[in-house]
């Protein structure tokens, strides 16, 4: 696959913010302030980091670089090799965790083995790592980094609170996030974290994923959650075990949301597995609800 990258925006958005485009694959972000520039996120391939590095020269004016990785996922942070050295990389402390984590390195195998451009990527962690949250103060612009865990373990989003915009990641998805397990403790990080962030009241909010800025998809990803629990509420505790329960009239992706039109069919075949994911997650919280009433 040979992905172009290219720098864009959203209206409104301000020209210090600058959206870096890996084809369909990801969104990285670029952040200008008076003391430094901060990049979060390093794609999927250090030549993919690399030529985004070379797009922004203009925008970065010769201040400092920051990086900040906003969770372990091979496409938010397997460019780092381009930055090491060069800038500190940021990150919450539970990336460490999974970059130390066997899984981490057979999905590097796998993926190499499946496409060349993975062959050279070489796994470098963060510098810097914090708990709970932490502050980048760039003189004009303010950058909160928020643990927002479900998505991930270790999932950051980014506040910027001068411009309210919120740089959401995976935290938010359209059409639909991705809880990190089929457990109902991840379902409810994943669905706190999305009311921390409808909390911000943000202007824009912007996921890595689905070339949007609307503040209504956290509306929507928080809906399509309650909607979940409600369906799977009206279930007895046989049809609750029933294993094919998300190819079921009335439990499929396309019955919560709306698929977009021209979505790429392995796209959907994504999402429809995050779909699977997020139905198991809801299954087992009712099935632990139960238990305990």
């Amino acid at each position: 696959m040979n992905l172009s990258v290219e720098l864009c925006s959203y209206p409104g958005l301000d020209e210090r913010i600058v959206i870096v485009r890996a084809g369909d694959e990801v969104d990285a972000v670029f952040v200008r302030t008076e003391r430094f520039n901060v990049l979060i996120d390093t794609l999927g391939t250090p030549e993919l980091c690399r030529i985004a590095l070379g797009l922004l020269e203009e925008n970065a004016k010769a201040r400092p670089l920051l990086v900040v990785n906003s969770h372990m996922d091979w496409d938010h942070f397997w460019g780092n090799s381009a930055i090491s050295g060069r800038a500190p990389i940021i990150a919450h402390a539970a990336a460490l965790d999974r970059l130390r984590d066997a899984s981490t390195q057979q999905v590097l195998k796998d993926k190499a083995n499946q496409e060349s451009r993975f062959r050279k990527v070489e796994l470098i962690g963060p510098d810097i790592t914090f708990c709970g949250s932490m502050v980048l103060n760039g003189g004009d612009l303010t950058l909160e980094l928020i643990h927002t865990p479900g998505h991930t373990p270790d999932h950051i989003a980014v506040w910027i609170p001068e411009l309210r915009i919120c740089l959401a990641v995976d935290a938010v998805e359209y059409p639909v996030p991705e809880v990190w397990s089929r457990s109902g403790h991840d379902l409810r990080l994943i669905q706190s974290s999305l009311m921390r962030i409808r909390d911000l009241e943000a202007r824009l909010v912007i996921p890595a994923h689905g070339k949007t800025s609307s503040p209504s998809t956290v509306d929507e990803n928080i809906a399509y959650f309650q909607a979940l629990a409600e369906r799977i509420g009206t279930l007895s505790k046989s049809r609750l075990a029933e294993p094919q329960l998300g190819g079921m009239d009335g439990f499929r992706l396309q019955d919560f949301v709306a698929i977009p039109d021209g979505m790429p069919l392995d796209t959907v075949a994504f999402y429809r597995a995050c779909h699977e994911t997020n139905l198991g997650a809801t299954v087992q919280a009712r099935i632990e609800k139960l238990r305990s009433a």
